[in-house]
């Protein structure tokens, strides 16, 4: 009973450099009109400054929802609807990779391109993503 609780704890602390980072947009969102609620052990935010930081995120038009740690950041309610699953997957990434999960996102993502391949959709964190969510990322685009 406890070391799930201990586990679960960790998890959190492992992945609060990046939370951190997603709490402070989503507030600055709520203070500029956003939303904020809690889903699915994740906190997540729309609208106000949120809406405008996702829609300015390369690729942000075609962008539903990004997630830092614990946080997820939508354009808007129904897009974290839709994408709930996909970055809950996320969500867990955060959990086991902790503070190394953006060096490890971006350098994936150079490889791929360095290679000529698509770096966001061959991204191994991506293809897991999709691949639990259902969809192979095609379907996102």
């Amino acid at each position: 009973m406890i070391l799930p609780r201990l586990r679960r704890l960790l998890a959190i602390v492992w992945a609060a450099p990046y939370t951190l980072l997603g709490l402070a947009i989503g507030l600055i969102g709520v203070f500029t009109g956003g939303r904020g609620r809690i889903r699915g052990g994740a906190i997540e935010f729309y609208g106000g400054f949120v809406t405008w930081f996702v829609r300015h995120l390369p690729s942000g038009q075609f962008t539903l929802a990004i997630t830092f740690g614990h946080t997820i950041l939508g354009q808007s309610d129904i897009a974290l609807d839709i994408a709930r699953k996909h970055e809950m997957v996320h969500v867990r990434q955060y959990e086991r990779w902790g503070p190394l999960f953006g060096p490890m996102y971006l350098s994936w993502m150079l490889v791929l391109w360095l290679r000529g391949n698509r770096p966001y959709l061959d991204n191994p964190f991506e293809q897991e993503a999709y691949g639990e969510a259902g969809c192979d990322g095609e379907d996102s685009r």
